[in-house]
């Protein structure tokens, strides 16, 4: 689906002509055909409209014919209906800049491309490089944003755990783990992208607009930053929980061994008298109550023993 915006007496208005537009904004689903035709309407090349639709694809621009290629990834929640996958994932958003338009194009619903829409009406069509920016820092503001979401979720999980250990929460925190890969992972990425725009000067930026990129590194870093911090408490967390659950099972297979040992004396002093040989109780009518008062008493030492020992 395409999307055509123009900004008249500052507001956003949609048009129908893909030569009006300032602002064309592509969203799924996305068809070859629409590619072909928006490819040719606006003079870019294909491939740089169709590079958002592989999900792996890094955080880099490029140019070619004086059309400049800006991709760089951003988060969105995880709609798999596999329970296993992460609650949020990165994608890439391509930002094209012709002649006159800047083109984006989405493979998924893009939030940051939502709020940018919302404040569309306060931009300045013609600063394409300050549009360029102000798409970045909505995309940095969802890092954020997703960042407090998965901190808040991961205190909730670690107060469940601390009741009752349960494969499901655990399950939910490795989910979270997987998210902060994802995070960690296009972060850092976005950041090389951020720092060689600012060293080259790929958007040709007056010195305000360099000053605004500056101020987005030091936000990027800064999610970057928490995104690595989050991971860590949550290892640190995840490598806490299995070694209290490992240590619980240890203590439950000691106690396992102390009763088995307790009972195997009785077992076998009862195993002993129970043979078919004299052994000097045939005819005592108090046989039953020895073996068992014998038993009972070498149990209850050996249990006084373990306690006194404080291996129970």
């Amino acid at each position: 689906m395409i999307q055509l915006f123009k900004n008249i007496d500052q507001k956003t208005v949609e048009v129908d002509k893909t030569g009006e537009a300032v602002w064309v904004n592509l969203l799924p689903p996305l068809k070859q055909e629409e590619f072909a035709d928006l490819s040719e309407s606006l003079d870019i090349p294909i491939d740089f409209l169709t590079d958002s639709l592989d999900i792996d694809e890094r955080s880099r621009f490029e140019e070619e014919d004086k059309v400049k290629l800006i991709v760089i990834k951003t988060p969105t929640e995880n709609h798999s209906f596999n329970e296993s996958d992460a609650y949020y994932i990165t994608i890439p958003i391509c930002i094209i800049l012709t002649h006159s338009q800047i083109v984006t194009v989405n493979s998924f619903e893009n939030p940051a491309i939502k709020k940018f829409l919302v404040t569309f009406q306060n931009r300045q069509p013609d600063k394409k490089s300050m549009m360029v920016l102000k798409i970045i820092e909505k995309i940095v503001q969802n890092f954020m944003e997703y960042l407090k979401q998965i901190n808040q979720q991961r205190n909730v999980l670690e107060q469940k755990l601390y009741v009752s250990s349960e494969n499901e929460q655990l399950l939910q925190l490795m989910r979270i783990q997987k998210s902060l890969v994802y995070f960690v992972t296009a972060l850092r990425s976005n950041e090389l992208l951020l720092m060689k725009l600012q060293r080259t000067n790929f958007l040709s930026l007056n010195d305000e607009e360099k000053e605004y990129l500056d101020d987005l590194i030091v936000d990027n870093s800064q999610a970057l930053e928490m995104a690595n911090i989050y991971a860590n408490i949550l290892s640190s967390t995840l490598d806490a929980f299995a070694s209290i659950i490992a240590n619980n099972q240890n203590q439950v297979l000691r106690r396992l061994s102390v009763i088995t040992i307790v009972l195997s004396f009785p077992v076998l002093i009862a195993s002993i008298f129970g043979m078919n040989v004299p052994n000097g109780f045939e005819e005592s009518g108090y046989a039953f109550y020895v073996v068992v008062l014998l038993s009972l008493a070498i149990a209850l030492t050996i249990g006084w023993l373990f306690l006194r020992k404080k291996i129970f």
